[in-house]
């Protein structure tokens, strides 16, 4: 029967995987490669707030460098949106972007 198009309800699970869709070539691969994970662990504080990790800010920086952004809020905002961006800053899809400011 024709009629008007029905609005489906959107899925309540997902399968989705940042690392399936990132190419095997791309530049931040690469540069993952020689990333050592866990080595600035033993100088986090467990005292007061908890910070922003470091390891977070350090590939952000790389990122920036690499890809040729030198602004920091253009910077949030490209990993906001960029898939690869957020694999290699380790960043799930519901993970928050740190402030600019930061």
């Amino acid at each position: 029967m024709m009629g008007p198009r029905q609005v489906a309800q959107g899925a309540l699970f997902y399968e989705f995987s940042i690392e399936d869709h990132v190419p095997e070539d791309h530049l931040l691969r690469k540069i993952d490669r020689f990333l050592v994970r866990g080595f600035l662990a033993p100088y986090y504080s467990h005292q007061g707030r908890p910070s922003i990790d470091p390891e977070l800010m350090i590939r952000m920086l790389l990122l920036g460098y690499a890809m040729g952004i030198r602004s920091e809020r253009r910077l949030c905002e490209e990993v906001h949106v960029n898939l690869a961006y957020r694999w290699f800053c380790r960043l799930d899809l519901a993970d928050a972007v740190p402030d600019h400011s930061t």
